[in-house]
């Protein structure tokens, strides 16, 4: 499998296409046509690219992992304390959301994880665990600074935080809400803070 840091102009431009369909439609919910239409190319052109839709999205989902993680370390320069952390994290939700009610990527490849192929499964799980893992650091450090409540402990504050923001943001599509992940992500905050 290619890395997306290897790739082309014209590839990469397809990857942001393939992001975007991904985001709106789902891994079944699009083809290599969809993408040809957006980006201005023939289809063989994206084939020479990437020779399956498995490789295409499988290099989506590694560059938006790598991006995602780019944030968190944006977070942590930014804000000092678990509370200000966790809320900033909410806001990556709520930018992806705001534009034309957008699904995290790997969300919305999470509710088809059990019908993708293996190597594309392992990134969309790559990007869950990552965020449970800087989620967890950032809920345990708020717990021992005395400013999250000491139970439950921070892994299960940690996927619980993901669970909430993801489905804030299919329920907010779903009920077409005004409701935002940044306002779930408070409300939950709420519950928590000591």
């Amino acid at each position: 499998m290619k890395h997306f840091s290897e790739i082309s102009a014209t590839a990469e431009k397809v990857v942001d296409a393939a992001e975007g369909l991904v985001q709106e439609r789902g891994y079944t919910g699009f083809s290599y046509d969809d993408v040809a239409q957006i980006v201005g190319i023939k289809k063989p052109s994206i084939h020479h690219h990437f020779p399956t839709k498995a490789e295409l999205v499988a290099v989506v989902t590694q560059r938006y992992t790598h991006r995602f993680r780019e944030h968190l370390l944006g977070i942590e320069g930014q804000h000092a304390k678990a509370p200000d952390r966790l809320a900033a994290y909410a806001a990556l939700f709520e930018r992806t959301f705001a534009h034309n009610r957008r699904l995290c990527l790997c969300g919305m490849l999470g509710a088809e994880a059990d019908s993708l192929p293996d190597a594309l499964a392992s990134e969309v799980q790559h990007f869950f665990e990552v965020n449970i893992d800087w989620l967890s650091a950032t809920f345990l450090a708020g717990q021992q600074a005395g400013l999250i409540r000491p139970t439950p402990d921070a892994r299960a504050l940690a996927e619980a935080y993901l669970c909430a923001l993801e489905g804030a943001m299919v329920v907010g599509r779903g009920l077409r809400s005004p409701r935002s992940p940044a306002d779930v992500g408070a409300a939950f905050l709420s519950t928590v803070r000591a």
